[in-house]
Order: C-alpha cells, then structure tokens, then sequence
C-alpha cells in the first residue's frame, strides 16, 4: 500500500476567474483521505501550502498578471512537493494549473537527486506550452509545460532544476492549443494524443505505449489531471471549458491503467473551482477518478448519483 501525502495549494492567481482556491477545502470535503484510506492506503495531511511574501519580479510582456505571486507559489510547492517524495506519494490539491511549474519542478528536483528520468503525463484540454514572453492572455496557468521543458522566456523564474526531455512528456486529452504552443512544441519530441488520436486509437494502446517508455527507463512518473481533461457535461467547476473532453469511462479507464502501470509517483489535481460545481458533482468525480487510480475497480464502486 502507499502513503499518501495530501497537500493543499490555494492557488488562484495563474488565471483571472476566482474560485479555485477553494479546490483544496472540497477536496477534503469530498472525503479524499477516507476514499485512500477504504483502499488500504495510509494518508498524511499536510494542510495547505503558505508562500512566502512575493517579491518585486517584473517582465517585459504587459499582459502577465500576478507574476511575483505565481513565483513564490512556485518556490513554496516545488519545496513541499521535493520534501514529500521521500516520504510518500504526494497528492496536490488545488488550485490553478500554474501551480505545476513549482510541482514539477519538486518532482524533476527529486528524480535528479535520485538519478533517474522524470516523466510526466498532462491530463488537460490545453497544452500549456506558453512562456511568460509569449503568453497573450497574461494566465501564468498556461505556462508550466514550456517552463518544466526547459523553453527560454522564464528569467524572472528560478531556474527549472533538471529539464524534462521531450520524449518523457505526454500530453492526452488535449484539444485547445494555440499557434504560438503549437510552433514551440513542433521541434520537441513531445508525445501528443490529442482527442483526434484517441478517436481513432482509443484509450489504451497510446497510453500503454507512452507507459512501457516510462518501465523501459525506471522513470517516476508524474501526473497533471486537470478538470478540464474531462468533458464538460460530467464535469462542470471549471472555468476553462472545451468540449469533447474524456468521458466518464474513459477516464476510469485512463486511472485503471495508471493504477496497473504502478509507476505513479506523483499526483496533481487542478483547475477545480467549487464555485462553479453543481452540489459538488466535479469534486466527488475528481476523487472517484483517484479512487480508480489508487486500485479501486469498477465492481468495488458504489452507486452513487451525481445529480
């Protein structure tokens, strides 16, 4: 079994609709730490994540906001993610998406202390492969993809310990990318199932074969799952909606084959905003989806409705 380590990061300022701070409290309020610990897992809460006061940080692009904040929510959980690993699986609560740029780089940080590779799978609708100099919308959740790949237009940011390669980041799901990402991410060997590859293939055999690269290297292995990977007819607290999204059992599935993969390491949850939710129908999917990632199978599930 695996100890799980719950951490809380009220991050709200890498985009410009407010409501996601409160994903950590629903999370917990959508019994969490009881669905691990039904499963056999032992869970540690550590609270939530407090950054230090921001700094003076500026760009040269006008339409950032919220830059000094974003960075000292990125120092805060790079340090907390880094000092969890040791000790268990921590699970991220939030929280906008920009709170992966401190995430991953704990994570990378780690895997480099270890000498191994880092992977990461992006569970999202977008790619989030914009830099602080071509961001348009000024929505730092649009960025941590780029910054854990090493892309130039970061230097207000402390540097990313370790780059992840190309070839070690799969991105699924995703069905929103812009010019500028999708000219940035043409010469890396990123690994992208948008929603066209999984029509056509289906779920398991593009996941699989990102999976055994990771088994093939010993790699640790992230996971981003952001709402809005999930269609918003299932899923409706999110403030960056884009249809054709995963469907409910294709996400359970997504879960199942991670969960038998047994090279999760690590785990985000973002872009959760209760303020959006239908009685809580979002955050009580979101934590039957790691229920299903932590090993529960579909005939241990109980009926529930989410209406």
């Amino acid at each position: 079994m695996t100890h799980c380590i719950l951490i809380g990061a009220p991050v709200d300022e890498g985009q410009r609709r407010p409501g996601c701070l409160m994903g950590p409290a629903a999370y917990r309020t959508a019994g969490l730490a009881a669905t691990l610990q039904a499963l056999g897992h032992s869970v540690e809460d550590r609270g939530d994540v407090t950054p230090d006061a921001p700094g003076g940080e500026t760009c040269a692009n006008p339409a950032v906001h919220h830059l000094p904040e974003t960075i000292a929510w990125t120092r805060a959980l790079h340090r907390a993610t880094e000092d969890a690993l040791p000790h268990g699986m921590p699970i991220i609560m939030g929280g906008d998406h920009s709170l992966a740029l401190g995430t991953v780089a704990g994570v990378a940080a780690h895997a480099q202390a270890q000498g191994r590779q880092q992977f990461v799978i992006w569970l999202d609708a977008h790619s989030d492969f914009h830099t602080v100099a071509s961001t348009t919308s000024g929505n730092l959740h649009g960025t941590p993809m780029a910054y854990a790949n090493g892309m130039p237009g970061f230097d207000p940011f402390p540097p990313f310990p370790a780059p992840i390669p190309g070839e070690n980041i799969c991105m699924f799901g995703i069905r929103s990318v812009d010019p500028a990402e999708h000219a940035a991410m043409e010469p890396t060997e990123i690994t992208v199932n948008d929603m066209r590859v999984l029509d056509e293939q289906g779920i398991v055999a593009p996941l699989r074969a990102f999976l055994d690269r990771v088994r093939a290297a010993d790699g640790l292995l992230h996971v981003s799952l952001d709402v809005d990977f999930l269609d918003p007819s299932i899923a409706p607290a999110v403030g960056t909606t884009v249809p054709g999204g995963a469907t409910f059992r294709e996400a359970h599935l997504v879960m199942e084959l991670l969960h038998e993969s047994g090279l999760v390491t690590s785990l985000d949850l973002v872009e959760l905003n209760p303020f959006l939710d239908e009685r809580g129908r979002t955050a009580r999917l979101m934590v039957d989806l790691v229920g299903s990632l932590m090993g529960r199978k579909v005939f241990d599930r109980p009926t529930r409705s989410y209406g």
